[in-house]
């Protein structure tokens, strides 16, 4: 477990907030507050929600920027999109985490997606976020979905060979989210997927944490016969990406070629604002240090 004990939650410096964790040492984030809208800590972890100058809500976990309303919807859209257009009927989706709502916001926009069942560990993130950022917090309101809360493993120890997909929208392997990131957890969403099943989890930017990146990937090779890493640009994000790592029951899939595709009019009805067909297959290509390093 990282310890992150230069978390900045108690000071606003001169108004601005700053990101600064272990995880990227040497660097920081910071915007400027306009508001504290929210600023308690749960069972589980310190949240914390304001108003910026420029980025507008923002959700921070933590000490860990989880979400700003300028930008979460390219994060959103593709941890949801790109494993829902890599399964040929994703009518069964599993999302783990995701307590601000913006992943159910997202799977629930999807065509062919029938149900959706989701286990969030702490109840008072899905509060919060439902007073103060009703823009991702609108996934809650979706029929397609039943939403627990409790714990991620516990539930899928119980529901095995039940989903199409499992989508892990976690924070970054800091306190509760720590098991997320390891092999048993990806062996765990193995034995919940039905036949040809997929995952995707969240799994860190390269430029920061490159060992984690590898360590993820290598965890869900292990347990997966096609994996593979893919990112997409958050500028609120450390170095201003994210990753994902994404695992396949079937052998033969072919993520950089989305089964499922969109017409623009299409993408304008379920207002996706950053994925398209394009972005997903661009979203494998990775540099050559990476692709050399991930091989």
């Amino acid at each position: 477990m990282v310890s992150c004990a230069v978390f900045i939650m108690d000071v606003l410096r001169k108004g601005w907030f700053t990101e600064s964790c272990e995880m990227w040492p040497g660097g920081t984030f910071s915007f400027e507050v306009k508001e504290v809208l929210y600023k308690e800590k749960s069972q589980y972890q310190d949240i914390f929600v304001c108003d910026t100058k420029n980025f507008g809500r923002a959700l921070v976990l933590d000490g860990i920027i989880q979400c700003t309303e300028k930008d979460e919807f390219s994060y959103q859209e593709m941890i949801s999109f790109l494993p829902l257009c890599c399964h040929k009927n994703p009518e069964k989706v599993l999302i783990v985490g995701g307590g601000d709502g913006g992943v159910a916001r997202e799977v629930a926009k999807h065509p062919k997606v029938k149900e959706i069942v989701q286990v969030e560990i702490d109840a008072k993130v899905i509060e919060v976020s439902k007073k103060y950022l009703p823009f991702m917090a609108v996934g809650f309101d979706s029929k397609k979905l039943t939403l627990h809360v409790g714990d991620g493993f516990e539930f899928m120890k119980n529901h095995s060979r039940e989903f199409d997909v499992i989508i892990t929208d976690s924070s970054d392997p800091v306190g509760p989210a720590v098991n997320l990131f390891q092999e048993n957890y990806f062996a765990l969403m193995k034995s919940a997927l039905k036949p040809n099943g997929i995952v995707c989890s969240q799994a860190g930017t390269f430029w920061n944490d490159l060992e984690l990146v590898t360590n993820t990937l290598q965890f869900c090779r292990n347990q997966f016969p096609a994996a593979a890493y893919a990112y997409a640009s958050v500028p609120t994000y450390p170095s201003g990406l994210i990753g994902f790592v994404i695992g396949s029951l079937d052998p033969n899939v072919k993520f950089d070629s989305p089964q499922i595709t969109f017409t623009k009019e299409e993408e304008r009805q379920m207002n996706l604002r950053y994925y398209n067909s394009d972005i997903h297959k661009a979203a494998f290509t990775l540099p050559s240090f990476i692709r050399n390093q991930l091989a």
